[in-house]
């Protein structure tokens, strides 16, 4: 899972999972393509070596975890999913074409409110981390939410506190959680993390 080009401000973007696997072919829009080609043309199995048998069962195995991953995202955006997931293919020995890296583009932006916001964050977290095993970059994504989700508390917090007669001590305090949230140490968690696919 991986969000554009920049995590700062959630920008509207996609998610992109796994990445640790590379890309060798066009990447395509769900279709009558989506699913393996595996059960067209049975007899081509069997003039496949030994080793090509194992590389088709590779690619298989492979498939099946990067649909399983997608699938998995676009079932907990919800409606903050943009269309469907995308792949991009492997051909194997077999000329079949096999998934082997995905995206599920997800609306990033901003709430018209703290509440929307805090929801949006919400989701968008529970996106990245919806995956039995999410990537280094559905990680980051989290992270990212979660500070989006923090800054939507602390607005709320403000808003709620600025009628109060304690105004001026809750507003530094409001402040302060503000800080923290924003703290170099939400960086530094982001930092040794590799954002590129």
């Amino acid at each position: 899972m991986q969000i554009g080009t920049s995590l700062s401000g959630f920008p509207q973007a996609g998610i992109r999972a796994p990445a640790d696997t590379p890309r060798t072919s066009a990447t395509t829009h769900p279709t009558t393509d989506d699913k393996t080609e595996a059960s067209r043309s049975p007899a081509t199995n069997q003039a496949l070596t030994e080793e090509q048998r194992a590389q088709v069962q590779t690619l298989k195995s492979r498939d099946r975890e990067v649909r399983a991953h997608e699938a998995a995202h676009m079932a907990a955006a919800g409606g903050l999913a943009r269309g469907g997931a995308s792949y991009s293919y492997e051909t194997g020995p077999d000329n079949r074409r096999y998934a082997a890296g995905g995206e599920v583009s997800i609306d990033t932006s901003s709430g018209n409110s703290a509440e929307e916001t805090l929801q949006k964050a919400q989701t968008i977290r529970a996106a990245a981390q919806a995956p039995a095993k999410p990537s280094q970059q559905d990680l980051a994504i989290a992270a990212s939410a979660g500070q989006m989700a923090a800054e939507a508390r602390a607005e709320l917090a403000a808003q709620r506190f600025s009628g109060d007669s304690h105004s001026s001590i809750r507003t530094e305090a409001v402040e302060r959680y503000i800080q923290v949230a924003n703290d170099s140490s939400a960086q530094q968690t982001l930092s040794g993390i590799d954002l590129t696919a």
